[in-house]
């Protein structure tokens, strides 16, 4: 009867990382959103000042930080930097900047001084997937995270992020942020 139980526990953790793998965040691809719109070309809805906000989920769902970012992206052809600053509600603030290339393909390669290796990525449709490896600061525990973003270009011209952040393959953080262009002073 035990080992019923342990292979029928086994055959259910195997059907639910197959179905996670499927059917859930990590499951999208860039070609599920070939065919929306609006179209989503970095060079265009993500460039000028952006106003930023969101919020970071630990891995039990509880908000564990708040933050508003400016970020201000400069485009030079397929090459665009991007720099962030962000401002925490512990009051820490964080800089980056980022090195964006965009082929005519949609392909896209990402680097900042914080992600290990180069970010690689696909815009399609509404949609634009990004994959990295970062190194978090020391104040935040220094780990490195599998990382993936999603970024979902809406009507009115809004970009909502969704990343999740993984450690041996287990989701330990989540984001959920808004950027929009900065309205003219």
């Amino acid at each position: 009867m035990l080992g019923f139980t342990l292979f029928g526990m086994l055959l259910l953790s195997t059907l639910m990382a197959i179905f996670s793998r499927k059917f859930s965040f990590l499951g999208q691809r860039p070609d599920d959103y070939e065919a929306t719109g609006p179209a989503f070309d970095l060079r265009t809805h993500l460039s000028g000042p952006i106003q930023c906000e969101g919020m970071i989920y630990g891995p039990t769902g509880k908000v564990t930080s708040r933050f508003v970012a400016d970020m201000d992206v400069k485009w030079n052809g397929n090459v665009g930097v991007m720099r962030e600053d962000f401002l925490y509600d512990s009051g820490e603030r964080q800089q980056r900047q980022w090195t964006l290339t965009v082929g005519n393909d949609g392909a896209i390669r990402a680097e900042a001084p914080d992600v290990i290796g180069v970010g690689i990525g696909m815009q399609k449709g509404s949609a634009v997937q990004l994959k990295y490896r970062i190194k978090l600061p020391e104040s935040s525990g220094g780990h490195e995270l599998d990382t993936v973003d999603w970024m979902y270009l809406v009507e009115n011209g809004t970009i909502m992020n969704r990343s999740q952040f993984r450690k041996y393959g287990i989701k330990v953080a989540e984001l959920v942020a808004t950027m929009r262009k900065k309205e003219a002073a």
